[in-house]
């Protein structure tokens, strides 16, 4: 069999597999004004997170014909209403529902308050942590910075956004305009964690001519290969391997060291004047400063895909494991921007192919469904860090996305046995 052959039926049977998986079904509706019951006429209705959109008819009403199998936010946006939304799940019957969107119109002598304009540090500090600083996220733009306010709490240095209606990003690496309605920003500077959710929607870009229409498509496929959306596509579908992912277990525990230390520190900061601390003080405050609440120990044997993936009598599947899970993936460099050390894949005596990007998950919970798209039926049930926290808006893919072309998956090494655990803080 040549190799080209093999790439083909390669690809044929990851579609086919994905097309099997995501079963489609009919969704119909109508809007509605939620004080008057009328029809709201030429309202906008879409699927979050897809390119699945519609405008109502003159009657109110809507219809999307062909809806891939899951759990979807159906939102509905007017001028002049507060968004509309209703959770429901796609099956292969014909659904049917109502949205009702509450006007926002002001009242008779009410006086409006315009709010203080953005201060030019907060914002672009909200703009590099929620677009990214990565190749592509460097092609993306935001086209109304002023409908997003963003705003620093001065005691907890926690930075916030939020926008009235949308925030629109124009990605001219991957060709999506993506409107983020309902958008909410924190970022905690003491964790360096960030979190946002909103209904965000994709609309697809024109290209100018057909060179441009293959680069987006390769830079989608570049964004798709080895992200947290092809992990969970595999993970559903039982095809960790055939995705060239390697999964390793790293147990948490507290460092036993941590809280005496920082008693010592407190009390050697409220001793002491600024400034005055010997240069032994100084260094017991910086080592004590660096001082892990956690020690992290990884084992480098592959983690067995039975042992992550657990299916329930209904059908649903979960992603499930304690402590952390460590997620590379092989055949693709990350991006140039990228300058952090990738996290070590441990002792192997075959070595682990050099090209890979390496991530981490957490479980906020014991447990998270994944959907049949690649999506977690809720998403703030699993952090992210290493790689895939690095990515951000310029590789955000729609859910509905399928690639095409898919490299042939390239095995890691499988590695020896380690002696003894690797530990890391």
């Amino acid at each position: 069999m040549s190799y080209l052959r093999a790439i083909l039926l390669l690809c044929g049977a990851w579609l086919l597999a994905l097309n099997a998986a995501q079963a489609q079904g009919k969704l119909s509706g109508v809007v509605l004004d939620s004080v008057t019951h009328e029809p709201l006429s030429f309202a906008s209705v879409f699927l979050a997170n897809t390119t699945l959109g519609a405008t109502t008819t003159e009657k109110g009403e809507f219809e999307f014909l062909r809806v891939p199998k899951g759990t979807y936010d159906v939102v509905g946006s007017y001028v002049g209403y507060r968004l509309g939304k209703q959770t429901i799940t796609v099956e292969a019957a014909p659904q049917r529902l109502t949205l009702n969107l509450a006007p926002t119109g002001n009242q008779l002598g009410e006086v409006v308050v315009k709010p203080a304009p953005n201060k030019p540090e907060e914002y672009r500090k909200f703009a590099e942590l929620f677009i990214g600083g990565s190749t592509f996220s460097e092609q993306c733009r935001i086209s109304n910075p002023d409908d997003v306010r963003v705003m620093l709490d001065d005691s907890t240095q926690e930075l916030t956004a939020r926008t009235k209606e949308f925030l629109q990003i124009d990605n001219d690496a991957l060709g999506y305009r993506l409107k983020y309605y309902g958008l909410y920003f924190a970022y905690d500077k003491d964790a360096q964690s960030i979190t946002y959710y909103g209904q965000p929607v994709f609309e697809e870009m024109k290209p100018r001519d057909e060179a441009q229409r293959r680069l987006w498509a390769a830079n989608r496929l570049t964004a798709y290969t080895g992200s947290f959306m092809h992990f969970l596509r595999c993970l559903y579908t039982n095809r960790l391997a055939a995705g060239s992912f390697l999964t390793q277990q790293i147990r948490v525990v507290p460092n036993p060291r941590y809280e005496r230390n920082q008693q010592q520190r407190t009390a050697l900061l409220a001793a002491g004047a600024a400034g005055a601390y010997t240069p032994a003080e100084q260094d017991s405050l910086r080592r004590w400063s660096r001082e892990a609440a956690e020690q992290l120990t990884l084992y480098p044997e592959p983690r067995p895909i039975d042992s992550l993936r657990q299916v329930k009598p209904n059908g649903r599947i979960y992603l499930r494991f304690s402590g952390q899970l460590q997620v590379a993936h092989f055949g693709e460099a990350p991006d140039p921007r990228f300058k952090q050390p990738m996290n070590t894949l441990g002792y192997a005596r075959t070595p682990f192919p050099p090209l890979r990007q390496v991530s981490r998950l957490q479980l906020a919970d014991d447990e998270a469904e994944i959907q049949a798209d690649g999506s977690l039926r809720n998403p703030l049930e699993v952090a992210i860090g290493g790689y895939w926290g690095f990515e951000k808006i310029g590789e955000f893919l729609p859910y509905d996305y399928l690639p095409t072309g898919m490299p042939t998956p390239a095995a890691p090494a499988r590695p020896a046995p380690p002696a003894r655990p690797v530990r890391r803080r």
